[in-house]
């Protein structure tokens, strides 16, 4: 029995050939994209750092390249190691590199050199022998929204102990990811 009654699509007079984009105009699209891309990232979520002097040796050296993550601290909070960038309270032009040593409630103090958080030493690790020192630094307690930050070379870090706390507002990223030179390639600890 024939089909009768239903309609059938119209054939096209005539088909266009679709034209591949040139190679250039491929490449020139594909850039445009990756940079849109690049851009937004290191906007919103990573920027490229270079470390200056020696305060963070031997886990940062002078002149090393960094990536700062400018997002985390939207969803986690500022913790005790972390390797944090801020601007330096007493001139915000300029920006600081350290480690979080005390957070917001914690009593802090030094003693000929180590480190106590709310009264237990602290095993500092990333802090050689030859990097240590004997200062000693009263008892505070880190006040509400501020954080006690120290570098790792303690003898020659200007830190915590000269400036007083750094408020989370002047906090604008955690170093995570080293990238130059490439012997040092990996995330940060």
């Amino acid at each position: 029995m024939p089909d009768v009654g239903i309609p059938q699509p119209p054939v096209p007079a005539a088909t266009k050939e679709s034209h591949p984009l040139p190679v250039v105009a491929v490449w020139v699209r594909d850039l445009l994209v990756s940079l849109a891309i690049s851009a937004f990232i290191i906007i919103f979520l990573y920027q490229p750092v270079k470390v200056e002097g020696t305060s963070m040796m031997p886990g940062l050296e002078d002149q090393e390249r960094i990536f700062v993550n400018k997002f985390v601290y939207r969803w986690e909070p500022i913790e005790r190691g972390d390797i944090v960038v801020f601007r330096y309270p007493r001139d915000i032009s300029k920006s600081y590199i350290k480690r979080v040593i005390g957070i917001a409630g914690d009593r802090i103090r030094i003693e000929n050199g180590q480190v106590y958080v709310n009264g237990e030493a602290l095993d500092e690790d990333y802090v050689p022998s030859d990097y240590a020192d004997a200062r000693s630094y009263g008892e505070i307690v880190v006040p509400r929204d501020s954080f006690f930050v120290l570098g790792d070379h303690r003898t020659m870090s200007n830190d915590s102990r000269d400036f007083g706390t750094v408020n989370e507002c002047f906090i604008y990223g955690k170093a995570v990811f080293g990238y130059w030179p490439m012997e040092k390639l990996g995330r940060l600890r």
